[in-house]
């Protein structure tokens, strides 16, 4: 993640930027039709990997449809599966066609609805040691999937996306995550501001990362519940994402390298907010 793409540059440097707004009555604009870019057009989300596989499988909250699998990749899970489970025994080069081009299935394929839409309201628990992460046009489905296992990591409440700028619930999602898709919960809405003007009414301080930024992280976090947000690598958060942030601050990296990866810094920023 480049110093800047932690965020566009704000002189403040750590002083609040833009008013919080009214409160919301709504749920964050969340979508009628449910999760729109989250959604594949069969409407199934299909993951590998034994941890995505064994995590969805555990998760009580997931209707499964089929597994396709070898006898080692069920072998290797924690558990058992149901007498009655579905599933269908195929060597590893069936499963290679059933996933993206050389994805690690590690013998284990796991055809599933995807999971239902979680609104933001009933996941804000105002928990000052579980920080809410989040993520303005992060597109890169491996970056958001690290963020996601570094956040259940680190007990954050829930990571929230735009659901237009996002990427989708997926196989390659679900490998980066290793399980946490399974049990961070994700909130997609369509108006990222107006999520965050609800963020800061449920008493959330929100800091936005900016490589540019005067202050660093470490002096802007407060002693209460935070919201760190992060923008896309590159361009950083939108301006009007900036405008909704109360404060402005950096991670202090050296200058002898120019850049973090975007999940390398959310990472990073979770650390910090855990061990305040």
């Amino acid at each position: 993640m480049s110093k800047r793409g932690q965020g566009n540059n704000d002189e403040s440097g750590g002083q609040p930027a833009g008013k919080r707004g009214k409160a919301l009555r709504g749920r964050a604009g969340r979508m009628k039709n449910g999760r729109g870019s989250g959604r594949g057009t069969s409407g199934m989300t299909r993951l590998w990997g034994r941890h995505a596989v064994e995590a969805a499988l555990k998760n009580p909250n997931r209707s499964h449809r089929k597994l396709w699998a070898t006898r080692e990749g069920v072998e290797s899970l924690d558990g058992e599966l149901p007498s009655d489970f579905n599933v269908e025994w195929a060597d590893v080069a069936d499963l290679a066609r059933l996933v993206a081009r050389d994805a690690p299935h590690q013998g284990l394929v796991l055809e599933c609805e995807p999971l239902d839409d979680i609104f933001l309201s009933d996941v804000l628990d105002n928990d000052p040691a579980r920080p809410v992460i989040v993520l303005d046009q992060v597109t890169d489905p491996h970056n958001v999937g690290a963020i996601m296992r570094s956040a259940a990591a680190f007990n954050a409440c829930c990571i929230v996306t735009q659901d237009r700028h996002a990427p989708p619930e997926s196989g390659t999602l679900a490998k980066s995550a290793s399980g946490a898709l399974e049990v961070l919960p994700w909130v997609r809405v369509v108006n990222l501001a107006r999520a965050l003007e609800e963020i800061a009414e449920a008493g959330y301080w929100r800091i936005g990362l900016d490589g540019e930024a005067q202050g660093t992280l470490a002096e802007a976090l407060p002693s209460g519940p935070v919201a760190l947000v992060l923008g896309a690598e590159g361009d950083g958060m939108r301006h009007n994402i900036v405008q909704h942030c109360d404060a402005i601050a950096k991670l202090p990296i050296s200058e002898a390298m120019e850049s973090l990866n975007v999940s390398n810094a959310a990472a990073i920023a979770l650390y910090a907010a855990a061990t305040r």
